[in-house]
C-alpha cells in the first residue's frame, strides 16, 4: 500500500503554475494521492500579519485561491486531495473562500480547516503562532476532507497528517512517524530537491535545471519512501539533491517536532533508479513537551542609501563621504547606523559599472522620523559637495518598517489544536500522552583519517556540497561529500575552527558542529549571525542563503588523492 504525496509550492510566491503539473501530470498511476503546498516561511507570517492590520479578513495567501480557481476541478476529477498551510493566520476565512469558489464552479468540494495555532500575541507582536502537527489534518482527512486548510503546523505535518489518516498510524509508531518526517522536510521546498539551488548542478547538463519538476514521495506503510518527480519533467533527483534537502535548515541530529522527535543520524539513502531514491531506515522518539511559537512583531523602521564609487582612490572616497554622512547625522544620529564597502570595482575595468564599488548605509530606529528626511537630506545635499562622480543606486526614500522574528516555546497541553471538518464539527486533537526533551546526541566514532601525502590549495567545492539557510536570528550550514574517502578527510579537516578560519563574519559567533556519518555530513549552526531574523535584514544575505557557497568558495588544502 503506497500514499503519493507530491509538493506543489515551497514558498509564498512559488511557480503559479505548479499546481496544474502536479494534477496534470504523472504516468500510468495517474498525478498523486495527496497534493500538499507549503506557503508560510517566518517573514510570510510577518507579511500576513501587516495584511491584517489593514484588511482583517485577509491573512491567508490569496495566490493559492487564485490557483484552485483551475485546481479544485483537476483535484475533483482525478480523486486528489489537496492539504496546504496557506491559511496562514486566517485558516477558516480561506476556508470559507474555498467554499465559496466551489459553490461557484459547481463542484462538491468538502472543506476542512485545523486552527488553534494562534495565541494571544504579547510584548506588541503581530502574531504568535504555535506549530502543530498532523494529527488535526489527520482528523480531517478522516471526515471525508477534500480539502484541508491549516495555519501554521510544521511543514512535515503536511505529510504526517496524510500519513497518518492513509495508514492508521497511532501518535507513538515513532519510527513510521520519523520517515514521514523525514520526507516532508524533503518535500516542504519544492524544487529544491530535484536540482534547485544544488551545489553540483554543473556536473550535469544545464537544461535540465531550467524548469525543474516538482517533487513527489511514494511513502510505504513503514514509514520509508521514494523521492521522485513526474515523468518528463526537468530537474534531478539523486542522493546529493536529497541530502542537501535534508541538511536545509536543521541543526542538531535530533529534529524535534510535535508529531515526534526524527533521529537525523539514521536517515539512509539509496539511489533506486533514474531520479528515484530510498529514503529507509529512519527512527524516531517521543516528540518534546512543548511546541514551538514564532512571534513576528515590527522591530522600527529602516532605510539605506548606496553610494557608487568609480575609478580610482576607492577607499578615500568611501573615507570622505562617511565622514560628511556622519558630521550630518552627529545631533539626531538614527539608533543603528551600519556601513558596508563592498569591492566590485576592476582595475582598469572596460566597463563603468565593472570600475565601480557600492558604499551601502543602512540606518535603523523604532522612530519613522530618525530614518526619513533626516538621512535622505544628510545623503542627497552632498551631491555636489564630495567625492567625485559622486552618484547613488537610486534616491533614498521615506524609510519603511522591517520586522522581527523570535521563537519561544509553550507546553503542547496550552494550545487549543483544533480540526474544524467539513460539516462544521470542531474536533480537539489531544496532545501526545508521552514526551522526551530532545538532548544532544555524543559526536559518533569518527572513521581513520586518510594517510598523509600532498595536498593542493583549491577552492572546498571542487569536493563539498553545501546548504544553508535561516532560523531566526541563526543559520545553519550543512555540507556533504559522496565518497568514503571524501569524508574521511572532511570530518576531520572541517572542524569548528577552520570554519572560523574560512568564514571571518562568524569569527566572534558560537558554532556548533554536527556529525552525520550516513549522510557523509557536517551541519553547522551559526548562533546569532541574522540578528533578529530575516525580516530585520541585518545582514547583506539576510537569509544565508548563500553562506553555503561563500563556505564552498574558500581555499583550503585538499589532499590530490581526492582531486
Amino acid at each position: 500500500m503506497v500514499l503519493r504525496i507530491g509538493n506543489a509550492s515551497g514558498f509564498y510566491g512559488d511557480r503559479f503554475d505548479a499546481v496544474r503539473e502536479m494534477l496534470t501530470g504523472g504516468g500510468p498511476e495517474g498525478p498523486v494521492d495527496v497534493l500538499t503546498g507549503d506557503y508560510l516561511a517566518e517573514l510570510t507570517m510577518l507579511i500576513l500579519g501587516r495584511d491584517q492590520l489593514k484588511d482583517p479578513a485577509s491573512g491567508y495567501a490569496k495566490t493559492f485561491l487564485r490557483q484552485m480557481e483551475e485546481g479544485l476541478g483537476l483535484a475533483h476529477d482525478r480523486g486528489v486531495r489537496i492539504v496546504t498551510n496557506a491559511g496562514g493566520l486566517n485558516p477558516a476565512g480561506l476556508a470559507d473562500a474555498l467554499r465559496a469558489l466551489a459553490a461557484k464552479l459547481g463542484l462538491p468540494t468538502r472543506v476542512a480547516h485545523v486552527e488553534g495555532d494562534r495565541l494571544p500575541a504579547v510584548d506588541g507582536a503581530l502574531a504568535a503562532n504555535a506549530y502543530l502537527g498532523g494529527a488535526g489534518i489527520a482528523a480531517c482527512l478522516a471526515a471525508g476532507a477534500d480539502v484541508v486548510v491549516t495555519g501554521r503546523v510544521t511543514d512535515a505535518a503536511l505529510v504526517t497528517g496524510p500519513a497518518q489518516w492513509h495508514f492508521g498510524w497511532g501518535p507513538e509508531e515513532y519510527d513510521r512517524l520519523a520517515g514521514a518526517v523525514v520526507v516532508g522536510h524533503v518535500l516542504e521546498c519544492g524544487t529544491q530537491a530535484t536540482g534547485g539551488n544544488y551545489a553540483f548542478f554543473r556536473e550535469h547538463d544545464p537544461a535540465i535545471f531550467r524548469r525543474p519538476g516538482f517533487p513527489l514521495a511514494e511513502l510505504h506503510e513503514d514509514g520509508s519512501a521514494v523521492i521522485t518527480k513526474h515523468p518528463g519533467t526537468g530537474g534531478l533527483v539523486d542522493i546529493g539533491t536529497v541530502t542537501a534537502q535534508l541538511l536545509y535548515e536543521t541543526a542538531g541530529v535530533r529534529y524535534p517536532g510535535p508529531d515526534v522527535t526524527a533521529r537525523l543520524d539514521t536517515v539512509r539513502l539509496t539511489q533506486e533508479g533514474p531520479d528515484r531514491v530510498r529514503i529507509d531506515g529512519v527512527r524516531g522518539e517521543a516528540p518534546p513537551p512543548t511546541l514551538k511559537v514564532g512571534l513576528s512583531r515590527l522591530g522600527g523602521f529602516r532605510n539605506e542609501v548606496v553610494f557608487v564609487l568609480t575609478g580610482l582612490d576607492i577607499e578615500e572616497k568611501a573615507a570622505l563621504v562617511r565622514g560628511q554622512v556622519e558630521d550630518a547625522l552627529a545631533d539626531s544620529r538614527p539608533r543603528e547606523v551600519r556601513w558596508e564597502l563592498v569591492r566590485t570595482d576592476r582595475p582598469d575595468a572596460d566597463t563603468e559599472e565593472t570600475a565601480s564599488a557600492l558604499l551601502r548605509l543602512v540606518v535603523r530606529d523604532p522612530a519613522p522620523e530618525a530614518v526619513g528626511r533626516v538621512l535622505t537630506g544628510a545623503a542627497i545635499e552632498l551631491a555636489l559637495a564630495s567625492y567625485p562622480g559622486f552618484h547613488v543606486t537610486a534616491p533614498p526614500g521615506k524609510g519603511a518598517p522591517y520586522g522581527v522574528f523570535e521563537s519561544a516555546y509553550v507546553p503542547a497541553a496550552d494550545v487549543p489544536h483544533t480540526a474544524v471538518l467539513p460539516d462544521g464539527t470542531r474536533v480537539p486533537v489531544p496532545v501526545p500522552e508521552r514526551t522526551r526533551r530532545p538532548a544532544l546526541v555524543p559526536e559518533p566514532a569518527l572513521p581513520e583519517p586518510l594517510p598523509s601525502g600532498p595536498t593542493r590549495r583549491v577552492p572546498l567545492g571542487r569536493i563539498v556540497g553545501a546548504r544553508s539557510g535561516d532560523k531566526g536570528g541563526d543559520a545553519n550550514v550543512g555540507v556533504w561529500v559522496r565518497t568514503e574517502a571524501e569524508w574521511r578527510w572532511l570530518v576531520h579537516a572541517l572542524t569548528v575552527e577552520r570554519v572560523r578560519e574560512l568564514l571571518p563574519e562568524t569569527a566572534d559567533l558560537v558554532i556548533t558542529r554536527h556529525v552525520l556519518p550516513q549522510l557523509r555530513a557536517l551541519n553547522f549552526t551559526f548562533a546569532g549571525i541574522l540578528g533578529e531574523g530575516v525580516a530585520s535584514q541585518a545582514r547583506f544575505d539576510p537569509q544565508a542563503k548563500a553562506l553555503g557557497e561563500w563556505l564552498r568558495s574558500r581555499a583550503t588544502d585538499i589532499p590530490e588523492v581526492l582531486l
